[in-house]
């Protein structure tokens, strides 16, 4: 049964990721409206209500400032730091919202088995924005997989490639560089989507031990070429050659302008001298990359065992001249293998016939205008994650993709136990909470 007006929705932190879902109600208004925003930033708060036609009154500082004004919406689209999730979060659930909460949804087990027992006491919807279950590749093989194509999945191994410019605009310059600032390390940073995957295709079986090594290996001072100097625009002599220039990723490119450009926000429309003088100031982006404070991981590798026996291995690695993500499934019928590039994936059976060894298919995901798609945000995941919460949340099933807080934990589970095998050196059992 549709629904008779559209769905409320109140932002919270108006960054990047809260903006791109609060978009869908611009594409869609007769199924989504925001009807208010809660920022520290009162310039961001300004654009907000700018954007979604808002009023003073519909404009708070606070999460605890929105909570106190009573139920005001249906939901809550929290898109705050990650360090920020769990303490925004839990004053709204008291307050009767449910919540569209950006991944990781915690920085620690203490906080997300904090955040779980108050969705569950105060009996709230929380949906963890874990887009790459939308993503048209991913979401076509899960199907696959529940159709038992493949048998019994044994072995699960994923990749994730992370491209020179998105480490060091994320992982070094940026301001998930350091654990005590944003919150983790890289793997839950970057890879809680992967994870996050390892875990859906075994949707039901819990993971039981995690093992992982990893370290800072390449972006560090004595890694820095000869005669390198501390900032790209002021004292470097090799900055025209160097592939991580500043100038050549933010103001050439204009790559990742919504993580670069915060200390000049409050211009309108930013020049390129603007941009210069800035990297040559106090913008951290302006900083040699072997220079930074960063002490998070730059590549680590992940295995788990699952409670039926199965085993999976993430590798992640940073610098690489592209971004891409692989998964390779094998099961006791056959095995499925992508890129997430691609707009397919092959799937192979076993074949004994004579003259066989085995028989394949390729899979096509996408065709034509929808090509279009694969490439949008998280390889089209952001705006089909927005149409399915909006479905969750009024009411209808679940999809195949729809990640509640109760399906996220066994991710995050083997995220935190992962980094603390890899900083004890040992093989760590995952202990679960109810």
């Amino acid at each position: 049964m549709a629904r008779l007006r559209p769905l409320t929705a109140i932002i919270v932190g108006a960054g990047h990721r809260s903006l791109a879902c609060a978009a869908y109600s611009l594409e869609h208004p007769e199924r989504l409206k925001i009807v208010g925003v809660a920022d520290l930033s009162e310039l961001r708060r300004q654009r907000v209500a700018r954007r979604f036609g808002l009023s003073e009154e519909q404009c708070f500082r606070s999460a605890d400032e929105l909570a106190s004004k009573g139920k005001l919406a249906d939901v809550i689209i929290n898109g705050t730091m990650d360090h920020q999730h769990v303490p925004t979060s839990l004053p709204l659930l008291a307050r009767g919202y449910n919540i569209l909460l950006e991944k990781p949804f915690a920085v620690n087990e203490d906080e997300m088995w904090e955040l779980v027992d108050t969705a569950r006491r105060y009996q709230r919807r929380v949906m963890i924005g874990h887009v790459l279950r939308y993503a048209p590749f991913y979401n076509a093989i899960r199907k696959r997989v529940a159709t038992g194509d493949i048998g019994e999945i044994t072995h699960i191994e994923t990749t994730e490639c992370i491209a020179y410019h998105h480490v060091v605009v994320g992982y070094v310059r940026g301001k998930w560089n350091r654990k005590d600032r944003g919150g983790f390390s890289t793997l839950m940073s970057k890879c809680c989507h992967d994870l996050d995957l390892i875990a859906w295709m075994k949707s039901g079986v819990r993971p039981k031990t995690v093992a992982s090594i990893g370290n800072r290996m390449y972006f560090r001072p004595e890694k820095a070429p000869p005669g390198a100097g501390t900032r790209c625009l002021v004292d470097c002599p090799i900055e025209p050659d160097c592939v991580y220039s500043a100038r050549k990723h933010y103001v050439d490119h204009d790559w990742w302008d919504m993580y670069v450009w915060p200390s000049i926000e409050h211009i309108e429309n930013p020049t390129t001298e603007d941009k210069i003088e800035s990297l040559r100031t106090d913008n951290p982006f302006g900083r040699c990359v072997w220079q930074c404070d960063n002490d998070v991981v730059d590549h680590q590798g992940v295995i788990v065992e699952f409670a039926d026996g199965c085993v999976a291995t993430h590798s992640m690695s940073s610098g690489t001249p592209r971004g891409d993500r692989t998964i390779h499934l094998c099961g006791t019928k056959g095995e499925i293998v992508g890129s997430a590039r691609d707009d397919h994936y092959v799937i192979r059976y076993i074949d004994p016939r004579p003259g066989r060894e085995h028989s394949t298919q390729v899979v096509k995901v996408l065709g034509g205008e929808d090509t279009d798609q694969a490439h949008a945000g998280h390889g089209g995941g952001d705006a089909l994650l927005m149409q399915d919460f909006v479905d969750f949340m009024s009411g209808r099933p679940p999809s195949i993709a729809t990640t509640s807080i109760e399906d996220s934990i066994s991710g995050h589970l083997i995220g935190f136990s992962a980094n603390r095998a890899m900083e004890e050196r040992r093989v760590v059992d995952i202990l679960w909470r109810g």
